[in-house]
């Protein structure tokens, strides 16, 4: 149900031990807290999808 790209960012966004995101840090080196906005909007985009099939529409 869910895109690949949403699953890719999901993968690679993570918490870390500090609390920041280690995606964030790894590729763009910046000190961002997680949830950073590629996972929120990952996130959003899965509910979507499922709040859509539960319903019968599309998202």
């Amino acid at each position: 149900m869910t895109n690949e790209a949403e699953q890719r960012i999901l993968a690679v966004h993570l918490p870390g031990m500090d609390g920041l995101c280690t995606g964030c840090r790894a590729w763009w080196s910046r000190l961002t807290p997680y949830p950073c906005w590629q996972v929120d909007w990952a996130t959003s985009r899965q509910a979507r999808s499922l709040t859509a099939a539960l319903l019968g529409g599309r998202a």
